[in-house]
């Protein structure tokens, strides 16, 4: 008696061990771990704040642009020189009738005066655009746009992980069904096949009877193994997915039951369009495009902006100078018109490829969202029918097992009743994990 309660013991630490070691993983939890850990949902989010950065270097442009230099030499030589030539120089008694015949004169030497061989120079530069053709406004709202179109972009990045996320998730599920499925396939052949053997020792059947039973107990076993490599790879798969290390204990909780209707989720497509983050793409990039028109129409418009200049210099011995001015700028470009009509002509045509591209993208989203209600509900009957099929082959199994032990039908029968059973049940979890993939596409596909 005391073995047994030791071994109970034990068996029961096993049993709590294991227990806790399980990790009960939900689609909502595995989503949320995808998104963390997904590497393009992270190149998203990092787009997202390099336009942020982009918008705030655009924003600097309002303000004046700011410069500062300076320069200080000193040469080998002088880089200029003055020469002035000697001579005598008549000098002046007071009487301005004597200017043209002076008599005395003063003896004035020649001489070189040398200048820049060695000078300090700074300027201060302050230049404050007053209008620059609307390139500075267009170019804050341009990547203010770019801002934007990173920030759908992170969304559709994020809408496309959750779904991936759900089609590995209730693959995971519909397989492990399918493994509930196969062992209780596997007990009734086991039992069975036990039944075969005593009736085969006891001369009831034939041998050959007895044969198709292991033939096809072996094809379960061999089916199983196949099974359980399948779920092995594709938990490896979804949790690289997701993110997190591979754990063959991860239970997958979320299988719910199908309640409602697929008509009750119906949504009008032309209502729904708007709703859609390419939607959003598609009206940025037509308005990107018009601001390009705008940036390139700013290039051939006058420009105007006003300064403020601070100089100091210090040539060779002088004293050192100060000098403040302020000024005024205007550019008209003017031959730069005969080309750049060209050029607005051809942001026209861009314009209105945007436009067609813009209404041509529309209609296929429309077909977009029409397949995937007719997708949706075609998975909806398609489970119906499938549940439908499950109960008419369980069904028929216990008519058959009935029919078997009173020795109205032979083993190939019941073992054909079988199968059908376990081929009903797989096709209703494939059919339920399909249903609830589709509706999650549809969903997304109509905005919600």
């Amino acid at each position: 008696m005391k073995k047994i309660n030791i071994y109970t013991a034990i068996c029961l630490l096993l049993l709590i061990n294991v227990l806790y070691a399980q990790k009960v993983l939900t689609l909502e939890e595995s989503k949320q771990l995808a998104l963390q850990n997904n590497v393009k949902i992270k190149n998203s989010s990092l787009e997202i704040q390099a336009s942020e950065q982009v918008k705030k270097a655009a924003f600097t442009n309002f303000f004046p642009n700011v410069s500062f230099g300076g320069l200080m030499f000193k040469a080998e030589k002088n880089m200029m020189e003055i020469q002035t030539q000697g001579g005598n120089l008549p000098v002046y008694d007071g009487n301005p009738a004597n200017l043209g015949s002076a008599t005395q004169f003063a003896y004035f030497p020649s001489s070189t005066m040398g200048l820049m061989k060695s000078g300090t120079f700074g300027y201060l530069n302050i230049v404050q655009p007053i209008f620059a053709g609307g390139r500075i406004v267009n170019g804050n709202r341009l990547a203010s746009l770019g801002e934007d179109v990173s920030d759908l972009q992170n969304k559709l990045a994020i809408n496309e992980t959750n779904l991936k996320t759900e089609e590995q998730y209730r693959f995971i599920v519909s397989l492990k069904e399918k493994h509930k499925t196969i062992l209780k396939y596997e007990e009734m052949l086991n039992s069975l096949l036990k039944q075969v053997e005593d009736a085969f020792k006891s001369g009831l059947i034939m041998k050959n009877d007895l044969l198709k039973v292991k033939l096809k107990f072996s094809e379960v076993l061999l089916n199983k193994s196949k099974l359980e490599n399948g779920i092995k790879l594709a938990s490896m798969a979804f949790c690289q997915h997701i993110g997190i290390p591979y754990d063959s204990l991860i239970i997958y909780t979320d299988n719910p039951a199908i309640n409602e209707i697929s008509q009750s989720y119906y949504a009008d497509p032309s209502e729904s369009l708007k709703k859609r983050y390419e939607y959003g793409l598609l009206e940025k990039s037509v308005e990107a495009e018009k601001l390009q028109t705008k940036m390139k129409l700013g290039e051939y418009l006058p420009s105007a902006a006003i300064g403020l200049t601070g100089l100091y210099m210090k040539m060779d011995d002088s004293k050192d100078r100060t000098i403040g001015m302020i000024f005024g700028t205007v550019s008209i470009p003017i031959s730069d018109w005969w080309g750049g009509s060209h050029t607005l002509q051809e942001r026209k045509v861009k314009e209105e490829i945007a436009e067609n591209n813009f209404k041509d993208n529309l209609e296929l989203i429309i077909l977009q969202i029409n397949k995937a209600w007719n997708d949706f509900t075609d998975a909806y009957k398609q489970y119906l029918l499938s549940e439908e099929a499950k109960a008419q082959a369980e069904e028929n199994l216990k008519v058959n097992e009935d029919s078997y032990k009173n020795g109205l039908i032979s083993v190939s029968d019941l073992l054909t009743a079988q199968a059908l059973m376990q081929q009903s049940q797989d096709q209703a979890a494939e059919a339920k994990a399909n249903y609830l993939v589709k509706k999650t596409t549809y969903l997304q596909a109509t905005g919600r």
